[in-house]
């Protein structure tokens, strides 16, 4: 048996589809994914929309931020802080949400999940 490491990028949006500090949500193979454009960092984020605090796709209506040097997150409903690279709860170390890969190729932002 092979297995493939390969990853498959699939094309989700335009790079002037988002807002530079804020979140969209995208549907992808049937998961919402919350994308922040960080453009200090030359960088989309991809994490799961769904909070589990909330039990809710609400992560990308969060306030992005920098806590503790960490950029993070905000969940609008319980406030809690997700790190936009490690999906880690900073309250919560049991709690972490999914992260997955992005690049931006030209002005597409594409993303592997």
């Amino acid at each position: 048996m092979t297995v493939s490491t390969q990853q498959q990028w699939q094309t989700v949006c335009q790079l002037t589809d988002l807002i530079p500090q804020s979140g969209v949500a995208a549907k992808i193979n049937n998961r919402q994914i919350a994308l922040f454009y960080i453009p200090e960092h030359n960088r989309v984020y991809a994490i799961d929309n769904y909070c589990p605090f909330a039990e809710a796709n609400v992560l990308a209506r969060g306030i992005v931020g920098d806590l503790n040097e960490q950029l993070i997150v905000a969940s609008p409903l319980y406030k809690q802080h997700f790190n936009l690279q490690t999906g880690a709860c900073l309250e919560d170390d049991s709690v972490k949400v999914a992260c997955y890969p992005t690049k931006i190729d030209n002005d597409s932002i594409c993303i592997s999940v």
